[in-house]
């Protein structure tokens, strides 16, 4: 069996284009090489999203390593040094859209598993198209599916860029939840000059808005920091300088700690808008749309196998965080304990998005140990 290079397969994953929901054939190079190493694949399409779920092995346990091919957009081309999707390296770097978030940890643990013939148990390989967009067609979808088919999975590593300064240093045992909720306040349009034939709506809003802000939501949860609520956007659309607008829209997204569920903050932000309703004689629509709930991979065997790991490769003690946005580890949950551990995130989303060819066969490395351990402690023969 051939061993796979991870700078030459993150190259090659760099070039296809897959910007959300564009697949751009990224999810064939994953496939075919994954066939080439004795795995089933399975492509899952759900709307314009392509997915892949892969297996090789038949008993228990099963470890999966989960990602995306998916990437957001390149941004301005002039203030590329060089084409983001040209995959060129440079100074010993890998520079192209997607080079930490996260292609290169897919190649890396690809690389990794060429280099095992066999393990006691099974390597499985979740992909997504949609993680950088709505993700409403993406993991969600394929979890839904792996339960439908009685496919047990017993861990599961996210390879996103999770580690903050160098490789190891942190990995994410959990994420906070996310929910937005727009907030429209139905107002009469009128002359500024005559108020008293008008109904302005922005007030109404800017005493609700403040009042949600006001709310201290908790003092932090085991793990986790504080909840926090911010407002993303007041307006109108209003160009007339001389114009009571008609109505007026305000947003807010609160992360979330397991001290709340997206269920019940809705439940709040309904409530107080039914209120400021009431008192002000306005109409007041709340739409909220949660996007993932809050959870945490509780300290154990796994988490300390990864660590140790972690640890034994690049002497670094790691940090067990929940920091950060959403991934798609929110609904792998759902299936068996999961955290993330990946490159380096200092570049991803922005400008130049690069990755070290050190770092990427540091990390084929750390995978290599990661599954080698795992199977020893958890393996079917152990």
């Amino acid at each position: 069996m051939a061993k796979l290079d991870p700078v030459a397969l993150t190259q090659a994953l760099i070039a296809r284009p897959s910007v959300t929901p564009a697949d751009a054939g990224a999810m064939d190079v994953v496939e075919n090489h994954l066939q080439a190493l004795g795995f089933a694949c399975i492509r899952l399409r759900f709307g314009e999203i392509e997915n892949l779920y892969a297996r090789r092995g038949t008993s228990g346990p099963n470890l999966c390593f989960a990602g995306h091919t998916d990437v957001v957009p390149g941004g301005t081309r002039s203030l590329w040094r060089y084409d983001p999707f040209g995959a060129e390296i440079h100074d010993g770097t890998v520079i192209g859209r997607g080079a930490v978030d996260m292609k290169g940890a897919i190649a890396a643990w690809m690389a990794a598993v060429s280099r095992f013939e066999d393990v006691p148990g099974t390597l499985s390989f979740l992909i997504t198209g949609d993680e950088e967009g709505i993700a409403t067609d993406g993991t969600i979808k394929v979890v839904e599916w792996l339960k439908s088919q009685n496919e047990v999975i017993d861990h599961c590593i996210v390879g996103e860029p999770s580690s903050s300064q160098q490789l190891g240093d942190m990995i994410k045992v959990g994420r906070r939840g996310s929910i937005n909720a727009t907030f429209t306040v139905a107002g009469k349009q009128g002359h500024v000059a005559y108020p008293q034939r008008a109904l302005n709506p922005l007030p109404v809003l800017v005493d609700l808005m403040t009042a949600l802000k006001a709310r201290e939501l908790d003092a932090g949860f085991e793990s986790f920091p504080p909840s926090n609520l911010e407002i993303t956007t007041i307006d109108t659309g209003n160009t007339a300088t001389n114009v009571i607008p008609q109505d007026a829209k305000g947003r807010v997204n609160i992360r979330f700690n397991p001290a709340h569920t997206g269920v019940e903050l809705q439940a709040w932000m309904e409530g107080l808008a039914a209120d400021f309703a009431e008192k002000t004689g306005t109409t007041i629509r709340c739409d909220c749309a949660i996007s993932g709930e809050a959870f945490l991979t509780e300290a154990g065997p796994f988490v300390d196998l990864v660590a140790d790991v972690i640890k034994a490769q690049f002497g670094v003690e790691t940090d067990r965080s929940t920091t950060g946005g959403t991934s798609d580890a929110r609904f792998i949950r759902n299936l068996c304990p999961v955290l993330e551990f990946g490159l380096v995130g200092q570049t991803m989303h922005q400008i130049n998005e690069c990755v070290a060819v050190d770092d990427l066969n540091a990390l084929t490395d750390a995978y290599s140990a990661l599954i080698e351990a795992y199977f020893s402690k958890f393996g079917s023969s152990s």
